[in-house]
């Protein structure tokens, strides 16, 4: 043992001799020998290394703020008591990003009595191998916030949707952020949504009806004109595609659901505003719907006999909240200013998605439709 000890104050001493540069880069490497054969190597904090601040950069999601007096607190308590805790980042061939400390990583950064006295460096652990993708790194940066008890509430809303938009039940995202489904459920219905519909306006072609009476039976007692403007345009126009109801990704949604567990049918009515009076919101929903709803787009939107512009904005509200399309009576709350805004922003994702599969765009009016088969949907 003692043998050992002298051989590694023989090391210590060439170290020490060395420049700033070349100093922190062999203590570095001492460290990782000796991280690697130590038995608390599963561990991240078994392994603090020193890397220069300005190749350490900030992500994107952080729900994390700390008001401009918290930040001299801060500065105050790692120039009195030193940097206590290292920086969490993981480490990529752009270099390394934060996944919880950006805040002590901005006073190393900004603040140049405390970079001077750290000579530039950070002191970073780096995240485990399995939790590098990008929806790891968001639920280990919420779950460092939350233990502290900071975070904020919007930006945490907008990383829940992003995980939905990733396909990550609400079950799963509740699981790996430490919450429960419920919290997971308001977090998706505060988030953005009145900022995606701001310039559309949804008239009547998203009311389904909430009443029995409001619906006609579907028959074949067709009359001629209703062959003509109905039925023709489902069975002939060269451009419908039909897909078998168990491929619709809507229906997996729970699009055609008849209650949402925990809800009353008012909160699900204010889903509906919530989500069509955000433009933000909307449009990433619909950016979302048209490109990952393979079947449910290409049988619903080919169908010109149908409202597409009410089964996009109930698609919508459905994958980002879950609330069904029997909700859709929610639309009543916008003014007719949110309205109009609504249906031009499901209006632009319906063109986009109609000219990236070679059909030519449509009018609202077009894309609205009229005739028996609308009042369905």
């Amino acid at each position: 043992m003692s043998k050992i000890i002298n051989q590694f104050k023989d090391i210590v001493s060439d170290v020490n001799d060395m420049d700033l540069a070349e100093k922190v880069k062999y203590i570095n490497e001492l460290r990782t020998m000796l991280h690697d054969i130590s038995p608390f190597k599963s561990e991240p904090v078994d392994y603090v290394e020193w890397v220069c601040v300005d190749s350490v950069k900030a992500n994107d999601y952080n729900p994390n703020s700390v008001a401009p007096p918290e930040m001299e607190l801060l500065r105050l308590s790692i120039n009195n008591d030193g940097y206590t805790q290292p920086v969490v980042t993981w480490d990529n061939k752009d270099g390394r990003e934060v996944v919880d400390g950006f805040h002590r990583t901005r006073v190393c950064k900004e603040l140049s009595d405390v970079k001077a006295r750290v000579h530039g460096y950070l002191p970073v652990v780096t995240i485990k191998n399995e939790n590098t993708s990008k929806n790891q790194r968001m639920a280990s940066t919420i779950r460092h916030n939350r233990a502290r008890g900071k975070h904020n509430v919007t930006a945490m809303s907008d990383i829940v949707m992003e995980l939905k938009n990733r396909n990550w039940k609400n079950s799963r995202i509740a699981k790996e952020l430490g919450m429960d489904e419920d919290e997971v459920l308001r977090l998706c219905q505060i988030t953005g949504l009145e900022d995606l519909f701001k310039d559309g306006d949804f008239t009547k072609s998203w009311e389904i009806g909430s009443k029995d009476d409001e619906f006609q039976n579907i028959t074949d007692d067709f009359d001629d004109e209703e062959v003509g403007e109905c039925r023709t345009v489902n069975t002939s126009d060269p451009d419908r595609v039909f897909h078998t109801y168990e491929k619709w990704e809507c229906n997996k949604a729970g699009f055609y659901n008849t209650k949402v567990v925990g809800m009353t049918k008012t909160e699900c009515e204010e889903q509906y505003y919530t989500v069509l009076t955000n433009d933000i919101m909307f449009s990433g929903a619909l950016d979302y719907i048209t490109k990952n709803w393979k079947f449910s787009c290409e049988h619903y939107l080919t169908n010109k006999a149908m409202n597409r512009i009410a089964w996009l904005g109930q698609a919508a509200v459905c994958n980002i909240s879950g609330v069904p399309a029997k909700f859709c009576t929610g639309w009543k709350l916008l003014s007719d200013e949110e309205q109009e805004n609504a249906n031009q922003i499901a209006l632009k994702y319906l063109n986009i998605w109609l000219t990236s599969h070679k059909m030519a765009e449509v009018t609202m009016k077009e894309a609205i439709s009229e005739g028996r088969q609308v009042s369905i949907y």
